[in-house]
């Protein structure tokens, strides 16, 4: 993940980093995910923020199915943001097909969100000013379309203020969102099938 967080800018937004944008951005590209999420870096938004980065994160199964996919930015205002009540934001976004039974749960968005603030929480990634939306889509396949007939699918919308330019737990915790939207046991609980 060595690219340039300011690649795509214009040659005239193009000046030095600040520091604590600098040292944010290494602590991003400097953690080690789980083997089922590739992280990438993505080109980022352009007029959130005067600095910003971006990656994306893909959750795989062994067969290389698409289980979950997310983006994370971190944005950088060095005169702060009254909105952020900080100079660092993260804004997140995460989609995952549920099972079609979670559907019908009026408390799944709730849950979603949950995954969230309890991943960050446990990660402990220094954070507040959290807000955010989940929305939960479900979709009815009728005639000749191929697929489940009925599929669900969560989508989060989330936005932070980081306490601190170490952003490693707050990456751990999205990629630890990611994987329980996604299904997948907790990092190093290996679920046994049935003999």
């Amino acid at each position: 993940m060595d690219e340039d967080p300011t690649a795509g800018r214009p040659a005239e937004a193009e000046q030095p980093k600040p520091e604590v944008f600098g040292r944010a951005i290494a602590s991003l590209t400097g953690t080690r995910v789980r083997p089922e999420v590739r992280v990438e870096p993505l080109r980022p938004p352009q007029r959130l923020a005067p600095y910003s980065y971006a990656i994306s994160a893909d959750v795989r199964a062994a067969d290389g199915a698409e289980l979950a996919t997310g983006r994370l930015v971190l944005l950088h205002d060095p005169d702060g943001h009254e909105a952020w009540d900080g100079v660092l934001r993260l804004v997140a976004y995460a989609s995952a097909e549920l099972d079609s039974q979670m559907g019908v749960d009026p408390m799944l968005p709730a849950v979603g969100w949950s995954w969230l603030t309890g991943a960050l929480d446990e990660r402990g990634a220094a954070y507040r000013a959290a807000g955010g939306t989940v929305t939960q889509t479900t979709s009815t396949r009728f005639g000749d379309l191929a697929g489940p007939r009925t599929t669900v699918e969560l989508e989060l919308r989330a936005s932070w203020t980081a306490d601190t330019d170490d952003m490693s737990a707050h990456l751990s915790a999205f990629v630890d969102l990611l994987c329980t939207a996604a299904g997948l046991p907790p990092e190093g609980v290996t679920i046994l099938s049935p003999s």
